[in-house]
């Protein structure tokens, strides 16, 4: 019913889902044709390693949270949260998971680069959907928001 709610009633395209009731509470999601499931992998909130960085079968649980997802999903469908400050990890995550897209909040505010994000996460098509919510968001308090917003918006773009 949620898969139907956003995808039908609401007409999104996109959802992000906590993957950790398993498969059953994913697959509804996957079934809608040129809609995506974006499963939350390797966030770069501060305390994301107190379950993410756990061991499950000798992996990170960010991994076996990934390869479980693409085994029931494509890239087509799915694409996976994985943190900006978290661009040492893309590499790793990329020799697992060449093909999916990967959303890549925490570029600006949380700290970041979205040069070491191109860097180290992008694949043969590009792979990466990169974004800056709190950088732009907050760049000025001023009356002159709408200017500075659009500015460093305009800079983080040409990156």
């Amino acid at each position: 019913m949620y898969a139907k709610a956003f995808f039908e009633e609401m007409d999104f395209d996109a959802v992000t889902i906590a993957p950790y009731m398993g498969a059953d509470s994913v697959t509804p999601f996957l079934e809608y044709k040129d809609k995506w499931a974006i499963v939350l992998a390797l966030t770069s909130n501060a305390s994301a390693y107190q379950f993410q960085n756990a061991q499950k079968d000798g992996k990170p649980l960010y991994q076996a949270v990934m390869e479980e997802m693409m085994e029931i999903s494509t890239p087509d469908n799915m694409m996976f949260v994985v943190g900006a400050t978290k661009a040492d990890k893309l590499e790793e995550l990329r020799s697992f998971c060449p093909d999916n897209f990967f959303l890549v909040p925490g570029v600006g505010a949380q700290g970041g680069s979205a040069e070491e994000v191109i860097a180290h996460g992008s694949n043969d098509h590009g792979g990466l959907l990169i974004n800056s919510s709190r950088g732009i968001l907050f760049a000025d308090s001023t009356e002159d928001f709408a200017a500075v917003a659009a500015k460093v918006a305009a800079q983080t773009a040409n990156l």
